[in-house]
């Protein structure tokens, strides 16, 4: 192995492995002796990578915009190939749109080989049967998760019933005929999915429920393990 590339191994190893991680564990992933291991480490310091820590301690990555760049091998580049190409058939348009343009991106980054192996790929993704297109601006709801905050929308379900709704949206999920919000329903008290191309009139609140989203979003994930299914829309 080279050492350029022993060092791009290592640096996914930083970026990959639960933190802080010792140096014998990075000395495990990358095949070397620890020894080697932390003259790598003082190596990529060096370059310019902010690594936090030191032997007995173990390490952490912080990342900056000085890093050595980011490599792929050929399965970790047709998996983002598929899955850009995927977001581009089912995605909201926003998504769409990014993922066309992350594609363009990419490919002016990569070496000139796999910048060839992008344009000719051998996957790709194709929808036939589209799901519906979303009835309120999706970027928006995006948004609202990041930034925990409330949201208000009416909904139709399924037998037509209209309700307005205020949720604490904590995700949205692509399923193969919907793309659907995953949210704690304050008019249910309960957790409920909604599909977004049955939510209309979809206003911010103001309300924020930070920092609840994550712990909330893990035990609704919890629940459906253990149901048959979710509930859409009750």
């Amino acid at each position: 192995m080279s050492r350029t590339h022993r060092l791009f191994q290592l640096m996914t190893a930083l970026r990959c492995l639960p933190a802080p991680v010792t140096g014998q564990q990075l000395a495990r992933e990358t095949g070397v002796s620890t020894r080697t291991l932390y003259r790598d480490i003082d190596t990529l310091r060096s370059l310019g990578a902010v690594i936090d820590g030191e032997p007995g301690f173990g390490y952490r990555l912080i990342e900056s915009a000085h890093l050595p760049p980011l490599g792929f091998d050929d399965d970790e580049l047709e998996a983002l190939i598929v899955g850009l190409r995927e977001v581009t058939a089912v995605g909201d348009p926003a998504l769409a749109q990014a993922a066309g343009t992350a594609l363009a991106k990419l490919r002016a980054r990569l070496p000139e080989a796999q910048a060839h192996r992008l344009r000719h790929a051998v996957l790709t993704a194709h929808r036939f049967n589209l799901p519906p297109a979303p009835t309120i601006d999706a970027k928006a709801l995006r948004k609202a998760c990041w930034e925990e905050e409330q949201v208000v929308f009416d909904y139709a379900d399924k037998a037509g019933a209209a309700t307005r709704r205020e949720v604490m949206p904590l995700s949205i999920v692509f399923f193969e005929q919907s793309h659907c919000l995953m949210a704690w329903c304050l008019l249910r008290q309960d957790f409920r999915m909604f599909r977004l191309d049955r939510m209309t009139g979809l206003e911010r609140s103001g309300r924020s429920f930070r920092p609840r989203r994550v712990s909330l979003l893990r035990d609704y994930m919890a629940r459906m393990q253990g149901d048959c299914g979710p509930d859409i829309g009750t």
